[in-house]
């Protein structure tokens, strides 16, 4: 697996705490048309750190769980900009009736943030155990 140089590895970090800092904030409705931008960009330099750390090996197994973890990162991002449309409602005019935006759009980001939490778990500590597969062979 591809190590990030140092800068890199702070604007992971920064990017993750960011994020955390966005979806607790906006959740608990404090200053959500702050945060919401917040977490987008956590999301984004979260995401663009993460696809830099790339696998080179041959493996199936590990190059089948980047795969997976850059969906996640896809997730993430597209949680953060529905999370600034909950803010702003950037996408209202696109449906005929309000009743439709808030069913198929409306505070949606949470769904698709726990899917990419979720996937995000699964593939960062299955990652962990095949690289220390690997290293045991």
């Amino acid at each position: 697996m591809k190590q990030l140089n140092k800068i890199q590895t702070i604007v992971f970090a920064v990017g993750g705490v960011l994020m955390v800092i966005g979806a607790g904030c906006f959740a608990f409705m404090w200053h959500q048309q702050v945060v919401c931008w917040l977490f987008l960009a956590g999301a984004v330099m979260f995401s663009l750190m993460q696809s830099m750390q790339t696998y080179e090996g041959s493996d199936f197994v590990l190059r089948r769980l980047k795969r997976i973890q850059s969906v996640a990162n896809i997730f993430f991002m597209l949680s953060g900009i529905l999370m600034v449309d909950t803010a702003f409602m950037f996408f209202r005019p696109i449906f005929n009736s309000a009743i439709t935006y808030v069913d198929y759009l409306y505070n949606k980001w949470v769904v698709l943030l726990l899917i990419a939490a979720f996937l995000e778990i699964y593939t960062v500590h299955r990652i962990d155990s095949e690289m220390k597969k690997c290293k045991n062979k």
